[in-house]
C-alpha cells in the first residue's frame, strides 16, 4: 500500500494535542500527530497504540465503527509508520494514561516498508545490537524517559550553584568499577579578579 492510500487526509476542525495534555480533552475529538508504536488484534477490534514524542496512547478501532478503508489501513500498518490520527478521547483508569482514543480516521503520512521494517521490536535486543540502532533505539519508552530525567537534571545543575564537570553519556556492555560509571558535581567556580 503507498503512503496515503485507502486513507483519506485529516481534515479537521478538531484541535491538535499532544497526547501529554491529552485529559484536557476528555470527551472531545482531537487530531494527534505521531507514529505507530505498537499494534494489537482482537478479532473485529485493533488496538493500535500511538506516540508522538510526548508520550503513548492507545486507540481503539472497531471495525463496524469506521469505514473499511481506514480499519484497513490500520490493519495492515507498520511499527513507526507516520499518521494523522483523528478520534475522541475517552477516559479509562485501565488504559496507561488514563485515556484512550476512539479512532475515527487515520492518514498514512509514511508507511514503513514490509521489506525494510523498523529493526528495533519490542522483543529483547542484544547490546551490540541496540548500539548498533542507538539512533532508533532512543524511540522505546525507557530510554527516552531516561533522556528526560537527564535533561532535567541538567537543567537543575544549570540553575543551581553547581556545574557538572562530568555529564557526557556512558554506556558498556557489562558492569564495570570504572569511573566510566559515575559523574562528578562540583561549586561553579567564580572568577576573581586579583587586585594589586
Amino acid at each position: 500500500m503507498a503512503e496515503g492510500e485507502g486513507t483519506t487526509a485529516v481534515e479537521s476542525k478538531a484541535p491538535s494535542a499532544a497526547i501529554r495534555d491529552i485529559g484536557g480533552h476528555a470527551g472531545a475529538r482531537v487530531v494527534i500527530r505521531g507514529w505507530l508504536y505498537n499494534l494489537r488484534e482482537s478479532g473485529k477490534l485493533l488496538f493500535p497504540i500511538f506516540r508522538d514524542g510526548t508520550g503513548l496512547i492507545q486507540g481503539v478501532v472497531a471495525k463496524n465503527a469506521v469505514p473499511p478503508e481506514v480499519f484497513d489501513a490500520l490493519k495492515n500498518l507498520t511499527q513507526e509508520s507516520s499518521v494523522v490520527v483523528e478520534g475522541t478521547v475517552r477516559a479509562d483508569k485501565r488504559a496507561p494514561g488514563g485515556y484512550e482514543l476512539d479512532v475515527s480516521n487515520v492518514q498514512i503520512v509514511q508507511r514503513v516498508p514490509d521489506t525494510d521494517p523498523y529493526p528495533i521490536s519490542l522483543k529483547e535486543h542484544g547490546v551490540d545490537f541496540l548500539m548498533e540502532h542507538r539512533h532508533l533505539w532512543v524511540r522505546s519508552p525507557r530510554q527516552a524517559a531516561i533522556l528526560r530525567v537527564r535533561a532535567e537534571f541538567q537543567g537543575t545543575t544549570a540553575k543551581s550553584d553547581f556545574a557538572d564537570a562530568e555529564l557526557a553519556p556512558r554506556t558498556t556492555g557489562g558492569a564495570c568499577g570504572s569511573r566510566v560509571a559515575t559523574m562528578t558535581i562540583m561549586p561553579k567556580r567564580t572568577s576573581t579578579a586579583i587586585t594589586p
